[in-house]
């Protein structure tokens, strides 16, 4: 039977990431990529959206786009991290510590981000127009996103917590479970 560990130190022969996704242990791997993936979807949405209007005219909208294009990639750079589970590799890292202080981080970005393109909206546009839309459109995503790295940030808080493991698995998974 094999030693197989989704967080914290890897075993000599625990890198597998197929028989690692088996694993009841590691579902929790899986919900931090559908969560990842979502957040990237709806930042994407966010700078898209923002970034088809004259944005540069308004130095509002500058942060907006700073904040969204920036954790957008951070995101996608975290994502790729735990796809291909390089942050076994990097055992030496909290990643559950680090986890949670990016989407803390990102939350408050995103909260900052999301007032500002709320207030934004109706003194840089006109109300019915495809500019006035599109801003209002980026403002409703940069607040899902918000809410989204809020409860990623929770989850991230509880992991680096322990909540919900016992003594067997905060041991095997090297005092990160």
């Amino acid at each position: 039977m094999r030693n197989v560990s989704c967080r914290g130190r890897p075993t000599a022969k625990a890198w597998k990431p197929l028989v690692c996704g088996l694993q009841p242990e590691c579902w929790g791997l899986w919900e931090t990529l559908a969560l990842s993936r979502s957040l990237q979807v709806l930042g994407l949405l966010v700078w898209a959206l923002i970034a088809d209007t004259s944005y540069h005219l308004y130095p509002a909208y500058g942060w907006v786009m700073f904040v969204a294009v920036f954790l957008w990639l951070v995101t996608i750079v975290f994502f790729i991290l735990y796809l291909f589970q390089l942050h076994m590799k990097l055992y030496m890292v909290p990643w559950p510590l680090v986890l949670m202080i990016f989407n803390v981080g990102a939350t408050v970005l995103y909260i900052t981000a999301f007032i500002t393109c709320s207030a934004s909206v109706e003194l840089t546009s006109l109300k019915g127009t495809r500019q006035y839309n599109q801003r209002a459109a980026a403002s409703f995503f940069s607040c899902l996103v918000m809410i989204a790295y809020g409860v990623s940030a929770f989850f991230s808080f509880q992991a680096w917590r322990g909540v919900g493991s016992n003594a067997a698995t905060s041991q095997m998974a090297g005092g990160y479970a």
